[in-house]
């Protein structure tokens, strides 16, 4: 793998800039795996969970992915982990499409889901461990499996 393609991967998990990622990657030593590690160790990131009904599910993460400080929304029931999607993903808008198509065929098979939702904590004093404290989430992440 060309150190293009490292730095490409690195920017693309961790949605960061190019010369973050190269900064990443030469301080691990042109470790890819190294690099993510420390990127995500000094990032703060900040979790929230919200339980939305089956209809919700679908607006929900949409409005979500577009969010600036959205990094990644996992849906989850019970702890059956449905969707996982980067927020990378989100930027992208045509690649998005099929993911929510998808994500409201699972909609409509579910009663009550968990979003919970990665976003970085750019502020100063901010809590990096993350609670909910988010309207309408129990901060728990736990909700009853729907089949």
């Amino acid at each position: 793998m060309t150190e293009l393609e490292k730095i490409d991967l690195i920017r693309e998990r961790m949605g960061v800039s190019y010369a973050k990622a190269k900064e990443a990657l030469d301080a691990a030593g042109g470790d890819v795996v190294q690099a993510l590690i420390n990127l995500e160790a000094s990032e703060r990131v900040r979790r929230e969970t919200f339980q939305v009904s089956g209809s919700e599910l679908v607006e929900k993460v949409r409005h979500l992915l577009h969010e600036s400080t959205v990094r990644k929304v996992v849906v989850k029931t019970g702890d059956r982990t449905l969707f996982e999607i980067p927020v990378a993903v989100g930027a992208i808008g045509a690649l998005v499409l099929p993911t929510l198509a998808a994500l409201g065929v699972v909609a409509a098979m579910v009663t009550q889901a968990s979003i919970i939702v990665e976003r970085r904590d750019d502020g100063p004093g901010g809590d990096a461990g993350g609670g909910s404290g988010a309207p309408g989430g129990d901060g728990t992440g736990a909700g009853p499996a729907q089949g």
